[in-house]
């Protein structure tokens, strides 16, 4: 039996390797440098200067441009996803595989090429505007301002919050919702004291996986908002590919990662609690 354990551990050892190797060059060592650049000056000595860059009003705009942005889309994004992913739990298993693959299919396709698509659609003289023209209704003038850029989030991470919302749904077992409706408890009642408190570990994942790209991202915002409207992804882009500013760049980078620390430690403690909604479960309980 020794022996067989010591066999699965090498097995085990040997698969992850791959892994290993691809998170050491790929997450590791670029963390390091990051790491390095942002707390090292010109000639090598420690410094707090860059990471404190983000005190300077530019920055500061960007920043809470970022996460005004962040955060108005994270809540249209778990507006629309939450009724959408309640009736994607309420169809059968092959219905609802077909839905939820019609929402996967466009995260397939490069996100590049999706934002200049809405680009394309939102523009002056583009689909819409032709549309509406069309129809004697006035024109739609959005692109460059802010509710593009807000549009252009919504649509690209909607998918990221639909996925953790429908799993966490479709896992509440049945009977108790049917059991809270037989106790009196209305459609509203059912909804607010057992589907959404056993769906929650969901909703908390679907706002993280949507908070932290709309936070860090530049490209949406750099295609429609024409570059008028700089959000703390673009200011660090262009510290790394127009200024070649690697301290300046790594150290706004580091006060991001601080966000993200904090989503994930939130993130997880919610999906450490553990769900009461299922069969298996309260039979193991």
């Amino acid at each position: 039996m020794r022996k067989l354990w010591q066999s699965m551990n090498k097995k085990s050892s040997l698969l992850s390797g791959p892994y290993l190797i691809w998170s050491i060059g790929f997450i590791i060592i670029p963390l390091f440098i990051v790491l390095f650049e942002a707390f090292t000056g010109e000639n090598g000595q420690f410094t707090l200067q860059y990471v404190a860059d983000i005190t300077w009003f530019v920055n500061l705009k960007s920043l809470g441009l970022s996460l005004v942005f962040s955060l108005i889309s994270t809540a249209v994004c778990l507006l629309l996803a939450y009724p959408l992913a309640m009736i994607l739990a309420e169809f059968g298993k092959g219905r609802s595989s077909i839905t939820v693959l019609v929402f996967i299919l466009p995260m397939w396709m490069n996100s590049l090429l999706r934002t200049i698509a809405w680009q394309n659609l939102l523009e002056r003289h583009g689909v819409i505007n032709g549309f509406l023209s069309a129809l004697h209704l006035p024109s739609l003038y959005i692109i460059n301002k802010p509710p593009a850029i807000v549009l252009g989030m919504v649509y690209d991470f909607l998918p990221f919050m639909v996925l953790p919302i429908y799993n966490a749904i479709s896992r509440i077992d049945r009977d108790v919702i049917n059991a809270a409706r037989d106790l009196g408890a209305n459609g509203i009642k059912t909804l607010f004291s057992v589907i959404w408190p056993m769906s929650l570990p969901g909703v908390i994942s679907g706002i993280t996986m949507v908070f932290v790209p709309s936070l860090t991202t530049f490209v949406i915002s750099d295609i429609l908002g024409g570059g008028k409207i700089l959000l703390i992804g673009n200011i660090i882009e262009q510290m790394f590919t127009q200024d070649s500013d690697w301290h300046a760049g790594s150290g706004l980078s580091i006060v991001l990662m601080i966000f993200i620390v904090i989503s994930m430690i939130i993130e997880e403690k919610y999906d450490a609690a553990p769900s009461t909604g299922t069969k298996k479960e309260r039979r193991k309980k």
